[in-house]
């Protein structure tokens, strides 16, 4: 589960739908300055964003999690295999659970236990067992959206030369951002993770 915050002081309890006076917020934001990467297969970074709450401590608590790298690291068609069996393999692997049932709170973004994670802990999983296959850190970006019911999710972002691929635990096909119908909000700073940014685009 996650929640939304920083956004005109819009919080989302549990997996409440998001109603229109939110998305109409969303939509007011401004045209993106940065783009980092060009063309609309790319997510565009629309100024700096507040962490969201879980978050707020993802780098001390985990500095993988955070790790710069080249940025112009390719992903080669070889790792993008790698990439597609590394997430079906955490999805199989990991029974799904919400933190309030793990850790009596609302949100905590921690790696999986025995019991399992939420959606931020799946896309940690991934993210850490990528890098550790040789995948550039800089291209692993964890996002923040609301799903195809508007309801707050995580997934983790890969970025290809090809466009921002998604990977997510409730599905073991990859799609460009823009195939998934996701409202996509904030994600990781491309340029350093430790930092997050407003994205606010529709799939």
């Amino acid at each position: 589960m996650t929640t939304l915050s920083g956004l005109g002081n819009i919080r989302i309890p549990g997996r409440k739908i998001v109603g229109a006076a939110v998305l109409a917020a969303l939509a007011s934001f401004a045209a993106p300055i940065d783009g980092f990467a060009s063309g609309s297969d790319f997510l565009k970074v629309r100024g700096q964003g507040a962490a969201p709450p879980g978050a707020q401590r993802l780098c001390s608590t985990y500095s993988w999690a955070c790790a710069r790298g080249t940025s112009s690291g390719v992903v080669t068609q070889g790792q993008m295999q790698v990439v597609r069996t590394v997430n079906s393999q955490i999805n199989r692997s990991t029974p799904a659970i919400e933190d309030s049932q793990q850790y009596g709170e609302a949100e905590r973004w921690a790696m999986p236990t025995s019991r399992g994670g939420d959606c931020e802990d799946y896309a940690l999983a991934k993210k850490r067992a990528l890098i550790g296959k040789g995948i550039d850190p800089q291209r692993l970006l964890i996002a923040t959206v609301l799903d195809r019911s508007r309801r707050p999710h995580a997934v983790l972002i890969v970025r290809t030369d090809e466009g921002d691929m998604v990977l997510d635990n409730v599905t073991n096909s990859i799609r460009n951002w823009r195939d998934t119908r996701y409202v996509f909000l904030r994600m990781q700073d491309p340029k350093r993770p430790s930092r997050w940014v407003n994205v606010i685009a529709g799939g």
